[in-house]
């Protein structure tokens, strides 16, 4: 058998629009996968009930600031449909207010000039942005009292922004090189 093999085009033309949709395509899934993985750990004893450490939200980050608000803001909805899917209707609500309203706050702190925070401030303003909405929710879903988790969701909130803010920092020139 001695076919010849057509070349595989180097020089492919494929539209802006095209590659948008594609690699909106992979941070979803991304960030599916990065939301499964997190859901497999063990919670630790000394966290907050459903305490996560946002992985899936340097996902969100990157697009709110490589692609925008309403691809972020999709992303986010998605991660908490899927998140109910797995876990239920408590944790989809707090996903999906937690997921929106951090996604939209990453994305004002990204319109400031001169970027003043970075990317670990971006995570930090993110995650605790999160855990205030999700807290809002909690409040609404069973008592008040959740409010004495406060200090534990600022602390875990700063501590797991710093954690995502450093991974992106890390991965960026990476994903810089995504056409």
């Amino acid at each position: 058998m001695n076919q010849k093999r057509k070349a595989i085009p180097t020089n492919i033309n494929i539209a802006p629009r095209s590659l948008s949709i594609a690699l909106l395509g992979v941070l979803t899934a991304l960030a599916l996968v990065l939301s499964a993985l997190e859901s497999l750990l063990p919670p630790l004893p000394v966290l907050p009930p459903g305490a996560k450490l946002g992985l899936s939200n340097i996902v969100t980050m990157y697009t709110a600031g490589a692609e925008g608000l309403l691809p972020a803001v999709c992303i986010a909805i998605v991660k908490g449909l899927f998140s109910g899917m797995l876990r239920g209707f408590t944790a989809m609500l707090m996903s999906l207010c937690g997921g929106v309203a951090s996604t939209f706050v990453m994305w004002l702190l990204l319109k400031i000039p001169k970027k003043p925070f970075g990317l670990i401030g971006l995570g930090v303003g993110g995650a605790l942005t999160h855990n205030a909405a999700q807290l809002v929710v909690a409040i609404f879903l069973t008592t008040p009292a959740v409010v004495y988790y406060i200090p534990w969701l600022i602390l875990f909130g700063i501590l797991s922004g710093i954690l995502t803010g450093m991974v992106l920092r890390i991965i960026m020139p990476l994903l810089n090189r995504i056409p």
